[in-house]
């Protein structure tokens, strides 16, 4: 009798024909041991989507309809699918599967600039030159969440253990910490782009050289092996062995299939596309300013819940840990001190929750999000009272994040703030806390040791994971 495995099982198995060798797969089976006495099985990918710029946790997920008209805002709440969970009138979709979700309402840190708190947010630590202007680059020190877990799992020799989708627009720069910083530049995600204009995913890593086919690459390939054959009887310097390591990854790459296809979003039907926010034409501009002209900014935001949609792509052929990051093009991006609820209900709500909604329902539909844990956050929240212009400025003190699959308990909310949403009232969690969870689920033990370039030990995390959001 022949054994055969269903479409569904090999999703689950984390395989998904991204060339995990037979040995890799048995080593990553042998990871998959219960991570906690409940019996949780460890998750097999992390989807995170990162809201630069901040979003108001009082204007979406954490309403305060009972407060002072300068606190509580425009916005009214909606029950969900939850009971007892209400969110911004502006999220319809998102109402409909808050079943599916958990929020932490009590997330809070000390960083007030964003590149600061966004180094926090994504690795769990603030960054060692601590809460600074962002208009100088601060340097990664701490790996963030992905090359974190690519190097713990490094033995797997995954084509693609971390991806990353920046979205930048005109003239700002990527989210920082995205890297391996002290564990180097081997554990960096593969960086994904957005050609605007076409509409199109690319990754420099996964284009051919000019002219060349896969037959003549392997032809290279082959002589290089010889060559270094050679070489390594003579001497085998580090700097050649790193060398050694990164064209392997090269070549590896440059015969990804799977990733192309992945990339290509015409593969998708239509009705799958539009579910998450695309359509025949630009999305129409709100006030808030910005460069850009109007389709280019409407083909922007389109891309904002493709980008979601090639997430879920990447996931399906086995990449386990997904980067997604919203553009930041100042004016337009969550970072909303003027006119708050203008840019909230037009633009920034609006294709939120519609992407995030196909998000979940298209994991869930696809039995992957059992395994696979959805983190929606930004890099803090919005203060509660309202500015003379409008808006709404940067608030660490007390702000909401969601998750979702990966085992959550469905419909709950862990930790609470006080009665104006400005600091937490129970049970608060930081990012060293979601970090520990993290690594939790995917079943390390936050205080395992990692060591930075002078070999001082850190452990993984530090903080606890937030066992309670979990059954």
């Amino acid at each position: 009798m022949t054994n055969q495995v269903s479409r569904r099982t090999v999703l689950a198995t984390g395989a998904g024909g991204l060339g995990l060798s037979l040995s890799g797969l048995m080593q990553a089976q042998a990871l998959a041991k219960p991570a906690a006495p409940s019996g949780l099985k460890p998750i097999r990918s992390c989807i995170v989507v990162f809201y630069y710029g901040g979003p108001s946790h009082i204007d979406s997920y954490d309403m305060k309809p009972d407060a002072p008209a300068d606190i509580r805002g425009e916005f009214n709440p909606i029950p969900s699918s939850a009971p007892g969970i209400f969110v911004s009138e502006h999220l319809p979709r998102m109402s409909r599967c808050m079943h599916k979700v958990a929020l932490i309402r009590s997330m809070h840190h000390t960083n007030r600039l964003h590149d600061s708190a966004s180094t926090e947010a994504l690795t769990g630590r603030q960054s060692p030159v601590g809460d600074r202007e962002e208009f100088a680059p601060i340097s990664q020190f701490f790996p963030c969440h992905g090359s974190t877990l690519s190097y713990l799992r490094r033995e797997l020799q995954l084509e693609v253990p971390h991806a990353a989708l920046p979205f930048v627009f005109h003239n700002v720069v990527d989210v920082p910490c995205q890297g391996g910083g002290f564990l180097g530049a081997t554990y960096d995600p593969l960086q994904i782009g957005v050609d605007i204009e076409s509409r199109t995913y690319r990754a420099g890593a996964l284009d051919l050289p000019a002219g060349q086919t896969a037959n003549q690459l392997n032809d290279r390939r082959r002589l290089l092996e010889s060559l270094r054959t050679t070489v390594a009887t003579t001497a085998f310097s580090s700097e050649l062995k790193r060398w050694q390591l990164f064209s392997d990854k090269a070549f590896q790459l440059l015969g990804s299939e799977a990733l192309r296809r992945a990339l290509d979003l015409s593969k998708e039907a239509p009705e799958t596309r539009e579910r998450y926010g695309y359509g025949p034409g630009p999305v129409p501009v709100g006030e808030g300013g910005g460069g850009g002209n109007g389709a280019e900014m409407g083909f922007a935001r389109q891309m904002r819940g493709q980008n979601l949609l090639l997430a879920r792509r990447l996931v399906e052929v086995g990449v386990p840990f997904v980067n997604v990051f919203d553009f930041r093009q100042q004016g337009q991006n969550w970072d909303a001190h003027f006119k708050n609820f203008n840019q909230h209900k037009t633009h920034l709500l609006p294709l939120a929750d519609q992407s995030l909604s196909a998000l979940i329902d298209d994991l869930d539909d696809r039995g992957l999000l059992e395994s696979t844990l959805v983190v929606a956050m930004g890099e803090f929240g919005r203060t509660p009272k309202i500015n003379g212009d409008g808006g709404r400025d940067h608030w660490p003190d007390c702000y909401t994040i969601l998750l979702a699959g990966g085992g959550i308990r469905g419909g709950s909310v862990y930790g609470s703030s006080d009665r104006l949403g400005a600091y937490p009232a129970t049970d608060p969690v930081t990012p060293a806390d979601l970090a520990a969870t993290i690594y939790w689920r995917f079943g390390f033990d936050p205080s395992a040791e990692i060591h930075d370039i002078t070999g001082r030990p850190w452990r993984i995390a530090d903080g606890q994971p937030v066992r309670a959001l979990f059954s």
